[in-house]
């Protein structure tokens, strides 16, 4: 390949780049966190492709010799598609596809709980554990959650918080149902507390929505936290 013909292949590589990020149609492939790196990335790779072609010029000449390998022409093909072609996010054929390859172990995906007594677990953490994790570790387990109450229907009282993916217009509540003593049910609605108890297993069905059950040892009122939200 000429040494022209990188120069221009660099400077097109760098534009698509640039034109992703700043388009904003990046997001269909990567996280918004790494926008800055796509940046520079393209900023750099133009700036080497310019710096290549003004010294080339200087030098009066290029060098024309043809390299036999044709393989660097193959990335052009991710700047016809971006182009061009504008391949879209991710969508149902990706999901349909993934069927066909074998999960990993459940258990495989959760570290083992804290050794401490009754380890402090996020309301996100132990919700996920209960639906997914089919070791079986958290049923012999005390454990410490932390919420506000939430009165449901008269007589029940449920542990929750709004977990976030992005921003507070995506928030959806986690919650576990408290099997506790009678005066939690007079607590009032959005009173922060601790709870240590233990899962009752068995109980987060597909018919309540996969809430579980905690048998609660203890209960403490405690100040709302500065960041009230998980993520």
């Amino acid at each position: 390949m000429r040494r022209e013909t990188q120069n221009l292949l660099l400077l097109l590589l760098g534009g698509a780049l640039l034109k992703i990020a700043l388009g904003g149609s990046y997001l269909r492939y990567v996280k918004p966190s790494l926008f800055p790196w796509l940046v520079v990335a393209g900023v750099i790779m133009i700036g080497l492709a310019a710096f290549a072609i003004v010294r080339d010029i200087r030098s009066g000449g290029v060098d024309h010799h043809e390299h036999g390998s044709r393989s660097p022409w193959m990335l052009l093909l991710p700047v016809f598609a971006i182009f061009l072609i504008a391949p879209p996010a991710l969508g149902a054929d990706s999901v349909t596809r993934d069927r066909v390859a074998a999960p990993p172990p459940k258990e495989s995906l959760f570290p083992n709980l804290p050794p401490e007594q009754a380890p402090l677990l996020s309301m996100s953490e132990f919700v996920t554990r209960v639906i997914w994790d089919d070791s079986g570790a958290l049923n012999s387990r005390t454990v410490r959650l932390q919420g506000f109450v939430v009165h449901p229907t008269p007589g029940t009282t449920q542990l929750a918080r709004m977990r976030i993916s992005c921003c507070a217009a995506d928030a959806a509540p986690v919650k576990v149902d408290l099997a506790a003593p009678a005066q939690v049910t007079e607590l009032p609605a959005d009173t922060w507390i601790e709870v240590t108890g233990k899962l009752r297993p068995g109980t987060a069905t597909e018919a309540n929505d996969y809430v579980p059950t905690l048998d609660a040892i203890t209960i403490q009122q405690i100040p709302a936290p500065q960041d009230t939200y998980e993520y």
